[in-house]
Formats: structure tokens, sequence, C-alpha cells
């Protein structure tokens, strides 16, 4: 029987040092493991910071990734975030066309997925979106290809939910 490969959100919390993400990153690259999104900050305490890596891969492929990622000397804590419940979140900014074809539509589209316009200028609008990904696909193929300017995803950002804490 093959195992399935499955999404899987890693959140870790890492030494806030230069190097540290090259590292983290290095250790994927090396073992021939693919990043979908990786996104890093410092958290509240300054000499830390989170990062939230969204990788695919079999239970075992996963367990190896967490076992490598627990093994490097600025990595603090690993959590699996599908090892439990958890919240994940994505921020999408969209400069689409407002011409007067496309501004209606562009209104429109943006109150139906819960989106901001947070920038007009002369035959554009920019979008704010936040929500899953799923989400901010849906809205993507929900427009006119030709409104399309420019997108920007942040990728996944997520957190456990209610006594699940990623925390030193």
């Amino acid at each position: 029987m093959a195992t399935q490969s499955a999404r899987h959100i890693i959140s870790l919390l890492m030494e806030n040092e230069s190097g540290a993400l090259s590292r983290v990153a290095g250790l994927f690259s090396a073992r021939g493991y693919n990043i979908e999104s990786l996104t890093v900050a410092a958290t509240e305490d300054q000499t830390l910071s989170r990062m939230t890596i969204v990788t695919t891969g079999s239970e075992a492929v996963i367990e190896q990734i967490i076992k490598q990622l627990n093994k490097l000397v600025d990595v603090v804590k690993v959590l699996d975030l599908n090892d439990g419940k958890f919240i994940e979140r994505e921020l999408m900014l969209v400069k689409v066309k407002a011409t007067s074809a496309f501004r209606e539509e562009m209104k429109r589209m943006c109150d139906i997925f819960r989106g901001r316009i947070i920038d007009v200028a002369d035959g554009s609008f920019t979008i704010e979106l936040t929500g899953s990904g799923n989400k901010l696909d849906a809205f993507i193929e929900s427009l006119d290809k030709a409104a399309i300017l420019e997108t920007v995803r942040t990728g996944a950002s997520g957190i456990g939910r209610g006594d699940r804490i990623l925390k030193v």
C-alpha cells in the first residue's frame, strides 16, 4: 500500500539570528523536500522568530522533517499544526484594473469575498484579502484574467486552536 502525501503546516520557534532562516531552508533543499510557502517574523520576544512552513509528504517524511528541524541549533521548538485543530490564514494583495469596464465589477467581487480596497489609483484598485488559500484561489478564479495586473500572496500562517500553544 502506497503512503499518501499530505499537506502539512509546520510551525517553529527559532533564535532570531542571521543565518537561521538559511539553515532551515538548506535542510529542506539538501534532502529534496519542497517548501510550498514560508513565512517568518519576530515574535513578542525579540530574541525569537516564528516560522511557518507549508510542505507535503507522507507521515514518514513529515516525521523525518520534524526530527531534522529539532536537530538544528537555532530551532527552539517545532509543532506540526496538522496534529490537532488549527487556524490558517493567508494574505493576498491584488492590483486590478478599475477602468469603467471593470470598476463596478471589482467593487462587487471585493464585497462578495469580504476584501478591502486599500488603494485607488488612476485606472486601478489594490484589494486586500485574507482567508484560507482556497478562498484566495476562488477570488482569483472569479476575476476576469484581463483585469488582474499583479498578485502578491504571503503564504499560510497558522496557529493552534484553544490551548495548543507554541511557546518556550
